[in-house]
Parts: structure tokens; sequence; C-alpha cells
């Protein structure tokens, strides 16, 4: 059960004085909620949290996003204290792939490379030869000489993405994002009728109508990067919803949809929610800097075996 906090407490203050004093930085993702996006020392996608978790000369990391991305900022930190708003905050895309079904594929195709997308468990990039992000999935598998046949964990829609863009021939795993699969092409196909020279911009693990509609496919930080570079200004947004903050105030003169009906709309739905990410909240960062946990810890024989693959993605870029 959460501490109940006091209303009249400056948490935003409070925040910037516990971190002075813990010597902590605040790593968030940008599907996390506004307050929390505007409180982080850095605000990135899985990549760029990755790279920045390995530069840090904080004692203590407080990573605001889901389970896998504090895991991964301990695997590369192994000396520094990892704590999350919520230990809850997990992932469907993780839960779908276990580690021992992964190491029964394994078994069964023992010649293929393992490439695993970083929305895993520590256990299951200990399996894995190489992780990616969706920043630079394509770059990863090309790396891999031709001749390697490859399993690719777990999110099919992004593997399905990457062979279009390499030409390779991947075993996929059936893993789908709760989000990215539920946006519905019909929905998008009327808000592109109804706002004449909108955009749709889609994140490569929606499934392949809306990746069809699609005028330009990224990661999150492609996406935002886009939104400020195009000459278009209305985008239809097919991705967590939480990006839309920093759109908004990158190119605050541009107008941005979500590509499901958001809960203003429909209360029902908040399809463009992911329920993991919003479990994080104000109140849980300054509770987790100040009593410093709960803590993400990991057996060091786990953590040697998961940095491997890690490192390999970091390298590539």
């Amino acid at each position: 059960m959460t501490e109940i906090i006091n209303p009249s407490l400056d948490l935003f203050a409070e925040i910037e004085r516990l971190k002075r004093e813990q010597n902590a930085v605040i790593l968030a993702h940008y599907y996390q909620e506004p307050d929390i996006q505007d409180i982080a020392d850095v605000l990135g996608d899985s990549l760029a949290l990755a790279r920045k978790a390995q530069d840090t000369d904080a004692d203590v990391i407080v990573l605001c996003g889901v389970h896998f991305m504090a895991e991964t900022a301990k695997i590369l930190n192994p000396t520094k204290k990892v704590v999350v708003p919520d230990m809850n905050a997990g992932c469907s895309l993780a839960d779908s792939c276990k580690p021992e079904d992964l190491a029964k594929l394994k078994a069964e195709n023992p010649k293929h490379v393992v490439v695993s997308y970083v929305n895993t468990t520590a256990a299951v990039k200990a399996l894995s030869d190489y992780c990616c992000t969706s920043s630079n999935a394509t770059a990863v598998v090309a790396s891999i000489p031709k001749d390697k046949p490859i399993i690719f964990a777990p999110d099919v829609n992004l593997g399905r993405y990457v062979q279009e863009q390499t030409g390779r021939d991947m075993l996929l795993w059936q893993g789908t994002c709760v989000v990215h699969e539920t946006f519905n092409e019909k929905y998008v196909l009327d808000l592109l009728a109804k706002n004449p020279r909108s955009e749709l911009i889609a994140h490569p693990e929606c499934e392949p109508p809306i990746l069809r509609h699609a005028h330009f496919i990224g990661s999150t930080k492609k996406l935002l990067d886009y939104t400020k570079s195009s000459a278009a200004t209305v985008f239809v947004v097919a991705t967590e919803s939480g990006i839309l903050h920093a759109m908004r105030k990158g190119a605050p003169e541009k107008t941005f949809f979500e590509a499901a009906p958001s809960r203003d709309k429909d209360p029902t739905c908040g399809c463009s929610t992911c329920p993991y990410m919003k479990l994080n909240t104000l109140e849980k960062v300054f509770l987790c800097l100040r009593d410093l946990k709960p803590e993400v810890v990991l057996d060091e024989q786990l953590r040697l075996a998961a940095l491997r693959p890690i490192e390999r993605m970091v390298a590539i870029g």
C-alpha cells in the first residue's frame, strides 16, 4: 500500500532536495506522465537510457520506466543503487518471453543467433547473443553475418519490420505490446481523413495494417525528432500517448492526435496508454528517493551473462 503524502508538500522541491542529498539521477522514459518527464535529468527512449545509465557518476539511479529498464541500468552499473518508483511496472512484451521457453527454442535451433529486444528480463538477455532497441534493431540484425540464422524475440511486429528492412529470414517470437497491438486501422484512417494533410507516424511495434499507412516509422526518439523536422503540422501518433508531451513541447505550433481514443473521449478505453508505465507517479518518485527503495538487485552471474549482449547493442549504436 502506497503511503499517503501530505498534500501541502511541494513534491518538485522535495525531489530536487533529495536528489542532491542522495547524489541521485532521475532517468525517465518518454512514456512517463508529464510531471515525471519534466523532473527527469535524462529523458529518453530505451537506448538513450541504457547509454546514460552507463555514463552517470551518480550514486543512485532512479529509473522511471518499466522494470526491464531498471534491470538494464543495474546490469550496466553494478556498484550503483538502482531504485524504481513502482516494482510492479512491468511489460507485456517481457512477460510474453519466459527464459525457460527461450532456452527450449534455442536448444531446438542450436545454430541460430539470438537477438532479443531490450523489452525483456535480465534472464532472457542472458540467453541472448545480442540485444537491440527499436532504434537500432535493423542495424543489429544487419551486422550479423548473412549465413547465420536468427531468432528474434519477443516482439513479432518489430521482428517483421526488421525482416522487411534487412531481407533476413528470422524465426520470430510471437510477442506483442499491449498498447501497440490495439491501434485500429479504421479509427486511424478516419482521423487522417478528418485532418487533411496530416501525417501518420508509427512505432515499428505496431501491427502491419497501421505501418502500411504510416508516413514515417521509427523508434520513440526518431518519431519525436521527425515531428520537429517535418514540414507537416498535424500528426496522428501511433505509439504510447506519453510521447505527445515531449512532442508538444518540442513543436508547440503543431497539432498531435493519439492514434486511439483517449480517456477524455472514451473513459472505457485509454488505448494509447501503457498501464505499466503509468503506475509510476510523482508521489512514488518522491518516496523511492526518500527511502531508496524498491531497489533492483541482480545475481552477479546473471548480470554478467546479460551484460555481454547489451554491450554489443550499445557498441553498434
